[in-house]
């Protein structure tokens, strides 16, 4: 009995390019060909128009930031200025109305025509009166305080002096200390006195105050500074006012 022969290559080759297909190239059957991807990839870059917008966002971003810095800067520096003139405008309205308010009724000088001892001087630019001087400023005791409105070649400002009282009588110091600016950057100022009329009522505000041997009832300062404009209306009453006439004065 003849047996079957064995299947042969190309029977096999057939059955293997029947699913994997032929060999490239038509060569021998039976070998898987390679696959190979012919899709190729390409980067694509940045161009010049991208880089310059880029840049220029860069630099408005930049310059926004900054200019947003500089305002905060310039605001913060205009709140301390404005802090620095509200102390300043305190502190000396504070120094006047306590040096005002202590005015004592004590003779600094005689009026010749009269003989009468002068206790006030009260000019629109000019005011003068005794109070006791506190010891943080000197020795203490009774001094002239003569508060001036006028140049000192560098513009006009508001200015306080101080000198001894003895006996009725400006005594010079040794050490006579220079007068005290109180406003520097002065633009306008004016002093108002105020004293009872010839009813015994409270008078109106004169500039100019008459009786030199008593002291007004209120005294009234206006002030206009360079940079810290119009000052609040300072008015002080003088409780010493009571003694030698009551504030009465002449009132023009």
């Amino acid at each position: 009995m003849r047996r079957n022969p064995s299947p042969t290559v190309p029977a096999f080759a057939h059955s293997a390019q029947a699913l994997f297909g032929p060999r490239a190239g038509g060569s021998q059957p039976g070998l898987i060909a390679p696959c190979v991807h012919r899709g190729g990839s390409k980067t694509k870059g940045f161009t010049l128009i991208e880089v310059l917008l880029a840049t220029m966002l860069l630099a408005l971003g930049l310059a926004m930031a900054f200019a947003t810095l500089r305002a905060a800067t310039a605001t913060s520096q205009r709140g301390e200025a404005l802090a620095q003139r509200s102390e300043r405008m305190r502190a000396v309205e504070g120094f006047l109305r306590r040096r005002i308010a202590s005015a004592l009724p004590v003779g600094f000088a005689i009026d010749e025509s009269t003989g009468t001892p002068i206790r006030f001087i009260g000019e629109p630019d000019r005011m003068r009166f005794v109070a006791d001087l506190p010891d943080y400023l000197g020795r203490g005791g009774p001094y002239l305080h003569d508060v001036v409105i006028g140049n000192d070649g560098d513009g006009e400002r508001l200015a306080v002096s101080l000198s001894m009282v003895l006996a009725g009588a400006v005594v010079e110091e040794r050490d006579q200390r220079a007068p005290e600016p109180l406003v520097p950057d002065l633009e306008d100022a004016r002093f108002r006195y105020r004293g009872l009329d010839a009813d015994n009522r409270l008078g109106e505000w004169t500039d100019q105050w008459e009786a030199s041997d008593r002291l007004p009832l209120q005294v009234r300062i206006d002030i206009r500074s360079t940079e810290g404009g119009a000052w609040p209306p300072l008015v002080v009453a003088l409780p010493q006012a009571a003694s030698f006439g009551g504030g009465r004065g002449e009132i023009r």
